[in-house]
C-alpha cells in the first residue's frame, strides 16, 4: 500500500460566522483530481483541524461535507448534524479525520465511497450530559453509516470541504488541512 501526499495547507481557511453552508478550506488548497483517478479500493484520507466557538443560549448545530463531482459540489460524504456545546466555547481546538475508500466507479452517479471518520472537539456534545473541559469524540456520520451520493469517475473532479452551522452565534476555521492518497 502506497500514501500520497497530494496537498497539505499553509494558510488558514475562512472564519465562518454566518449560519450558511461555505467552503472551509483554504482557497490555494482546492484542487482537481483528474479524470478515471479513482478505482475499487483506492482511498482519499482528508485530516483537517482548526478552532471552533458557540454560545450558551443557541449553539446550533455544525455539519462538515467533503464534495467531489464535476463542479466539486456533490456531497459524497457528510457528518450530519453535530450538536454543539450548551456550554459556551470560545476558540477551542477541533480534529476532523476521514478516510473514503472507494466502492463503485463509473459514470454519471456510480462512483461512491464508504466512510470511516470522526470529528472531536469541547465544542460538541459528545455525551448527554457535557462536561466542562472535556472533548466530544463523535464518530461520523451521526447516523448508520452509509455510502454517499455518487459522482462521475470519468469527469475531472475539484475536492471541497464544506461547513454549516445553523445559527450565526459561533464560528468556525481551518488551521491544518491535509489530503492524501491511499492507493
Amino acid at each position: 500500500m502506497a500514501i500520497e501526499n497530494w496537498i497539505t495547507g499553509t494558510t488558514d481557511g475562512p472564519t465562518l460566522t454566518a449560519a450558511a453552508r461555505a467552503s472551509c478550506i483554504p482557497t490555494a488548497n482546492r484542487f482537481v483530481l483528474p479524470n478515471n483517478f479513482f478505482w475499487i479500493g483506492r482511498a482519499i484520507h482528508i485530516r483537517m483541524s482548526g478552532r471552533i466557538s458557540c454560545v450558551v443560549t443557541t449553539p446550533g448545530t455544525a455539519r462538515l461535507d467533503v464534495c467531489l463531482g464535476s463542479a466539486g459540489t456533490t456531497i459524497v460524504f457528510d457528518t450530519l448534524a453535530l450538536n454543539l456545546n450548551i456550554v459556551a466555547k470560545t476558540t477551542v481546538p477541533w480534529i476532523f479525520d476521514c478516510l473514503l475508500v472507494c466502492r463503485a466507479v463509473g459514470t454519471g452517479t456510480s462512483t461512491t465511497f464508504f466512510p470511516t471518520a470522526y470529528f472531536a472537539s469541547e465544542a460538541v456534545v459528545g455525551s448527554p450530559l457535557p462536561k466542562v473541559g472535556g472533548n466530544g469524540f463523535l464518530n461520523v456520520p451521526v447516523g448508520t453509516p452509509a455510502v454517499g451520493a455518487g459522482c462521475d469517475n470519468s469527469a475531472a473532479a475539484p475536492l471541497d470541504v464544506f461547513f454549516t452551522q445553523t445559527v450565526a452565534t459561533g464560528s468556525f476555521t481551518v488551521h491544518n488541512y491535509i489530503v492524501d492518497i491511499v492507493n
